[in-house]
């Protein structure tokens, strides 16, 4: 089974979030695709299939599979656009959110995700205690998100990742107005100690969450997101109804060949 390890929403390695990509013929067991996310211990490992003119997608965590992942999904459109199908312009993969698009635009690579709704629902103490500072606001969509006043709070946020399980959400993604001066309109972490990963680099359906937040907030329908991790990434967002745009860069990191039975 062939592997390729790339660095998305960044043009650096050893920035951004790095995804492992399994390219294979046919889908392996449920067990055997776990059992390779938990040995690369990366926040995702996609594995992919051709089905007809698509390509079949799922996700794996060291904890189990997810129905979205951004990063994961931009790291296999980068892969499928430079060995494989070099000459397409635009990926559909056949995922359980539904169809992904991906097109190339000039040095970035667009994904056509679906948006979160998000309820308000109110700042309890358990988040303040969980967090280490209060919420502003909080919303639950798929994740919880906490909004906060200060870009720093977030930069400077030390969970604790054990009490953040019994918190609501699969994840809890954390998020403050931007930097101007570094062209971002805002800033966000995202913890998922739920999936056995505590801090997801870079996380792309968390910003189906944060986007439209700061859609709705910002009263503009384009933003430049910020992740605040320590590897950081940057996230170029549009939305358009109930479906939003993200894109960004990526770089591959290694090649390898799995030893493994399918």
């Amino acid at each position: 089974m062939k592997q390729y390890v790339v660095d998305a929403f960044t043009d650096k390695v050893f920035h951004g979030n790095p995804a492992a990509v399994c390219l294979l013929d046919a889908w392996p067991e449920d067990e055997l695709m776990l059992s390779i996310a938990r040995e690369n211990n990366l926040s995702e490992t996609a594995f992919c299939v051709p089905e007809g003119d698509a390509w079949g997608l799922r996700w794996f965590t060291p904890g189990g599979e997810i129905d979205l992942c951004g990063h994961a999904t931009l790291g296999t459109a980068y892969v499928l656009f430079r060995f494989v199908v070099p000459e397409a312009e635009r990926l559909s993969f056949a995922t359980k959110s539904g169809t992904l698009v991906v097109t190339r635009r000039d040095d970035l690579l667009e994904m056509d995700f679906p948006a979160y709704d998000l309820r308000p629902v109110p700042v309890t103490p358990e988040m303040r205690a969980v967090l280490g500072a209060e919420p502003k606001e909080a919303y639950l969509g798929r994740d919880l998100l906490c909004v906060f006043d200060d870009p720093e709070t977030v930069r400077k946020m030390t969970p604790d990742f054990r009490a953040m399980t019994k918190l609501e959400g699969l994840l809890v993604n954390v998020t403050a107005p931007g930097e101007p001066e570094n062209g971002f309109d805002c800033v966000s972490r995202s913890f998922a100690p739920k999936l056995a990963v505590d801090e997801d680099p870079v996380c792309g359906s968390g910003h189906c969450h944060i986007v439209p937040y700061w859609v709705r907030r910002l009263g503009k329908d384009s933003i430049t997101a910020y992740q605040a991790s320590r590897r950081g990434g940057t996230l170029y967002c549009r939305q358009a109804g109930d479906r939003i745009t993200l894109a960004g860069k990526a770089v591959l990191y290694s090649t390898a060949e799995l030893s493994v039975d399918l």
